[in-house]
């Protein structure tokens, strides 16, 4: 779930206003897109790439030999047309699709979770802000290219936010540590990738030194993920939101929900504490631990 600079990226609405916005802000970071979707405009370009008329023309159209024509698709799409363009990008073999849509019903995101498992394919998100790889590329609509948020460096990030994911970011970047790759899981109560899974890409991956986990109260997707994080050989920090929040009260993401003794604040800094996660007060507080332990 780490793109890199050559893997090859498929924009699903690549005219719409959105769509243009970040396609350019993509290409002009290095990410390799190499097409878009927009079944009324298939056969023309937008900027300076095919328009297909599906996910599954795209990938015959741009393959190259035995190398398929897609391994990232990334999502510019309504919630009501969701579904069907995630089951279009399986289609066509994406590795992996990056779901930036929010208020897609839980039946559907389901739906679309068992077609990509059941054909290789892996899904970030619903309700992602999308995926970063300092000085290589992004895809969604993180600040990659502000290099006073972003920068190649050691650290992996995992957070459920992405205002929070680039606040960890910011104050690792104003430390002087940058980043190795920025995972936004998303914050809906049924994602494709849970906690656990991207803290599993990153501790595989030989770049990341040390990984920050962000999370939030509502769901078990921390508490699930601390029997990974303590079998890990890398240093972990982490920030919970939500620590004030009203007991019983739902709050933030659409995942932000209790479940008996579990989802809450308390349970999750235990869980991760009991893992070996140093868990921080506040975000500014990250670096310095970082350090501490890298030395």
């Amino acid at each position: 779930m780490i793109v890199t600079a050559t893997d090859r990226v498929l924009v699903q609405g690549i005219t719409g206003k959105q769509g243009t916005f970040w396609t350019e802000k993509m290409q002009a970071y290095g990410t390799n897109i190499v097409g878009g979707v927009n079944p009324r405009k298939a056969g023309t370009e937008h900027l300076g790439v095919p328009v297909f008329a599906s996910a599954c023309d795209a990938a015959t159209g741009l393959a190259d030999g035995d190398r398929p024509g897609v391994d990232v698709a990334v999502l510019f799409i309504p919630a009501a047309g969701a579904r069907a363009a995630v089951e279009d990008a399986v289609a066509a073999r994406a590795r992996l699709i990056v779901v930036l849509t929010e208020f897609i019903p839980v039946h559907d995101t389901m739906a679309m979770i068992a077609a990509a498992a059941g054909n290789g394919s892996r899904i970030i998100g619903p309700n992602t802000a999308g995926v970063v790889t300092p000085g290589q590329a992004f895809v969604g609509f993180m600040p990659a290219f502000d290099d006073r948020i972003f920068t190649p460096g050691p650290v992996g990030v995992i957070s459920r936010s992405g205002s929070l994911g680039t606040l960890a970011a910011v104050e690792l970047t104003r430390a002087g540590y940058g980043q190795s790759a920025f995972l936004g899981i998303g914050g809906d109560p049924v994602s494709g990738t849970s906690t656990a899974e991207a803290f599993q890409a990153l501790e595989d991956d030989s770049s990341t030194e040390a990984i920050v986990l962000i999370g939030e109260i509502g769901g078990r997707k921390e508490e699930d993920a601390a029997s990974v994080i303590a079998r890990s050989k890398k240093p972990v920090v982490s920030f919970l939101a939500g620590s004030a929040s009203p007991p019983g009260k739902r709050m933030g993401h659409a995942g932000a929900i209790v479940e008996g003794d579990t989802g809450t604040y308390r349970s999750k800094r235990a869980a991760l504490t009991e893992a070996g996660v140093t868990v921080v007060d506040v975000p500014w507080q990250i670096p310095q631990v970082i350090a501490n332990q890298l030395r």
